[in-house]
C-alpha cells in the first residue's frame, strides 16, 4: 500500500514538474506566438491588462507591441469616390460575388435596412446594410458630461432602427462613467463637446459624416470639419480601409476582441459592424479580421469604433448581439455616442421585439 501511495505522488509530481515547465515554455520560451497573443489582447481589455503587467516587464510588452500593430494612415478620406446609387432604377444587377449578392438582396417588406449574420472561427456577429445614408445620424447621451447610457437606451430615445455604439469616451483606469466623449463630438453641424484624441495612444481621429452623407475619415481639427460639412462626428480609430486601400496590419494586430465598426461602400450604402468575444480572452476578433470583411462586403472607407465590453448592436431597440458587460450582465457599458439608422414616417413606430429572429 504504501509503495502504492509512493508510486502516485511520484506520479503527480512528475506531471507537476512538466506542468510547471510547460507553462514557463509557453510564457517565455523561444517562440513569441502565445506571449504576443496574451500581451495583445489582454492590454485591449479593460479589466485585465494585469494579465500582461504581471508577467512581463515594459521592454518585453513594448517589443511585443512593436511586432503586432496596425500601420496608421497618412491619408485622408476622397469623398469625390462616393457616388450615390438608386437600384431601385437598376433593372438587372450583376452580383460580383456571394457577398454582393447578399447586399444588394433586400429583405422582403424592408427598404431601409438589413441584418448578415457573420461568423468567424473565433468570432460571431452581424453586419448591419443602411440603404438610406442620409438617415445615418449621431445619437448622444442625454447626460452628457455626467452619465453615459445604455446602447438600447440610446437607440430608444433617438427613435433608432438600428444602432451600433459609437466613439470612445474618457475612462480613467477603466471607470468612467461613458458621460464625456473623446475628441471631437458634431452632431446636426454643432460643435457638441471637444477634448484631446492622443494619436500616439490611439489611432485614427474624426470619424465623421458630411451633409452630404458619406463617410468621411481624416486628422483634422473641429473648425476644418465644420468648414468641409461635416454634420456628425466622433473621434477614434484605428482606420481600417481608406480610399479602398486596406491597413497594414503586422502580427496579431490589436489581438482578440469584441469588436465594432462603421464602413461605407462607393455606391454610398453604410455598413454597421459588430462582432462578439467573450470573457475568457480565447474569443474575439483581430483588426485584420473586421479588416476582411469590411472588404468583402465592399466598404471604400471603414474604421473601427469603441469595442470590448462596449461593443454593441440593436435593431427596433433590442440588443442582437452578447456582450457581456463588466458585472457579467447581457448589456454593454454605459456608452456616450451611438451611430444610428433613424426611424422615419413610413416606420409607422413598428418597434417590435426582433431578437429571436436573429
Amino acid at each position: 500500500m504504501k509503495k502504492a501511495l509512493k508510486l502516485i505522488l511520484i506520479f503527480i509530481f512528475i506531471i507537476g514538474i512538466i506542468a510547471i515547465y510547460s507553462f514557463l515554455l509557453l510564457m517565455y520560451g523561444p517562440k513569441n506566438n502565445f506571449r504576443d497573443w496574451l500581451i495583445t489582447t489582454a492590454l485591449q481589455t479593460r479589466n485585465h491588462k494585469y494579465l500582461a503587467t504581471f508577467f512581463y516587464d515594459d521592454e518585453t510588452i513594448n517589443d511585443s507591441l512593436n511586432r503586432n500593430y496596425i500601420k496608421a494612415f497618412t491619408v485622408n478620406s476622397n469623398l469625390e469616390e462616393i457616388n450615390f446609387i438608386d437600384y431601385s432604377q437598376v433593372e438587372n444587377i450583376d452580383f460580383e460575388n456571394e457577398y454582393e449578392r447578399q447586399i444588394l438582396s433586400k429583405d422582403k417588406n424592408n427598404n431601409d435596412y438589413k441584418i448578415i449574420k457573420i461568423t468567424g472561427e473565433k468570432y460571431d456577429g452581424y453586419l448591419a446594410v443602411i440603404y438610406e445614408p442620409e438617415r445615418v445620424k449621431l445619437a448622444i447621451t442625454k447626460y452628457f458630461g455626467k452619465d453615459g447610457q445604455y446602447l438600447t437606451k440610446l437607440s430608444e430615445q433617438n427613435d433608432a432602427l438600428v444602432a451600433v455604439t459609437g466613439g470612445g469616451f474618457i475612462d480613467p483606469i477603466g471607470n468612467g462613467t461613458g458621460g464625456e466623449p473623446l475628441g471631437i463630438t458634431i452632431i446636426d453641424g454643432k460643435l457638441i463637446h471637444e477634448t484631446i484624441y492622443n494619436r500616439e495612444v490611439m489611432q485614427g481621429g474624426l470619424v465623421g459624416i458630411t451633409y452630404d452623407n458619406k463617410l468621411y475619415l481624416g486628422d483634422i481639427t473641429s473648425k476644418e470639419a465644420l468648414d468641409m460639412g461635416i454634420r456628425d462626428s466622433v473621434s477614434f480609430g484605428p482606420y481600417l480601409i481608406v480610399n479602398g486601400v486596406e491597413a497594414d496590419t503586422f502580427g496579431i494586430a490589436g489581438g482578440r476582441s469584441p469588436r465594432t465598426a462603421i464602413g461605407q461602400r462607393k455606391d454610398g450604402i453604410f455598413l454597421f459592424l459588430v462582432l462578439d468575444g467573450d470573457r475568457t480572452l480565447g474569443r474575439g476578433a483581430t483588426y485584420q479580421d473586421i479588416i476582411e470583411i469590411m472588404k468583402n462586403y465592399g466598404a471604400y472607407n471603414a474604421s473601427s469604433l469603441d469595442g470590448g465590453s462596449s461593443a454593441g448592436m440593436t435593431v427596433k431597440n433590442e440588443l442582437i448581439n452578447n456582450p457581456i458587460s463588466e458585472s457579467g450582465k447581457y448589456r454593454t457599458r454605459p456608452i456616450s455616442t451611438a451611430f444610428i439608422l433613424k426611424a422615419d414616417k413610413e416606420d409607422n413606430g413598428d418597434f417590435t421585439a426582433i431578437k429571436d429572429k436573429f
